[in-house]
């Protein structure tokens, strides 16, 4: 069963999921035209292979800590941090301990 993405209007709750976190898997809070914000689960050691997508994007760790890869280098993220990436960047993410992150993408048409 799919997981319902929030309404405008709606609040969504992106606190940590502490106790919660190993059961948990990476789902897509809401997706509109321009925008998609996801919630991204790694535990550690795992990671997202290298990717890239056409619109800007932010990474904002929530709990753990994840190294993000892009433009040759790395950049560890610990919970409050965030990291703008332009568009078409080629980037991946290794969780470092079990994390969650707030993923943004804005869409390009």
């Amino acid at each position: 069963m799919a997981i319902p993405h929030a309404l405008p209007g709606q609040a969504i709750d992106v606190q940590p999921l502490g106790a919660r976190l190993a059961q948990e898997k990476t789902f897509a809070l809401f997706k509109s035209a321009d925008l998609e914000v996801m919630r991204l689960v790694l535990l550690a050691g795992k990671s997202l292979p290298p990717h890239s997508v056409p619109g800007e994007i932010t990474v904002q760790c929530i709990e753990g800590s994840i190294e993000v890869t892009a433009n040759n280098q790395a950049h560890v993220l610990r919970a409050g941090q965030l990291l703008y990436l332009s568009g078409g960047v080629v980037h991946g993410v290794t969780a470092l301990a079990d994390s969650s992150a707030l993923v943004t993408v804005a869409l390009r048409k």
